[in-house]
């Protein structure tokens, strides 16, 4: 048997709290587009959508695997290869820390 370390790697990640804010800005990571100015026309749609995420306890990323929930309080990560995973803030604090700039 052999031992490996991980390599270092810098991700993006974000963390989903329950403010409409955090909602969109967790949304645009997930999809890559801007929602803000799409939402500054469409009030209804986007107080919807906000009423839903709420309602549901977070959003839904497509992920490698299936589709998985990203609850609030995890964090968001981007991935390697561009792909979002949802991660829970104790495993979260654990592997990663914040890049100094």
């Amino acid at each position: 048997m052999e031992k490996y370390v991980k390599k270092p790697v810098v991700i993006k990640a974000v963390q989903l709290i329950d403010t409409e804010c955090s909602i969109i800005e967790c949304s645009e990571f997930i999809e890559g587009i801007k929602l803000k100015d799409f939402f500054k026309k469409h009030k209804k749609e986007c107080s919807y959508f906000i009423f839903e995420t709420r309602r549901f306890g977070g959003l839904i990323i497509n992920t490698l695997e299936g589709d998985m929930r990203a609850s609030f309080g995890d964090y968001i990560i981007e991935g390697v290869n561009g792909e979002h995973y949802a991660c829970k803030p104790d495993i979260f604090e654990k592997t990663y820390e914040k890049v100094k700039k």
